[in-house]
């Protein structure tokens, strides 16, 4: 599967920066997520030139999840045991804001 498409990058530079953005209604564009375990990545802003998303994740669903960068170079390369799968992109999921996702510690 691929985790990023054209269309999924012009929505991301449509959208463009967040950053004053407050993060109850910040536009998650993309999610992320490994499906045999742990990891969820909610993406609201994406760097074409670094390969480099802005947004929230949720490694533990606790205290520990923030906001961050990560990678799409990185998700590419991660594959989990014991079948080696790799991360996906959540094709059901809809844009909608930070505020309507249920996500632990998504706020400031």
């Amino acid at each position: 599967m691929k985790l990023m498409t054209k269309a999924i990058e012009q929505r991301f530079a449509q959208v463009g920066s967040q950053e004053e953005t407050p993060f109850k209604e910040k536009i998650i564009i993309a999610k992320f997520f490994n499906p045999s375990g742990i990891g969820t990545w909610y993406a609201t802003e994406y760097n074409p030139e670094e390969r480099l998303f802005f947004g929230f994740c949720s490694l533990f669903g606790d205290h520990n999840d923030e906001w961050g960068y990560f990678s799409l170079t990185e998700l590419e390369s991660i594959k989990t045991p014991p079948f080696g799968l790799g991360i996906e992109r959540d094709m059901h999921f809809g844009e909608k804001p930070c505020g309507e996702v249920n996500i632990i510690n998504c706020y400031d």
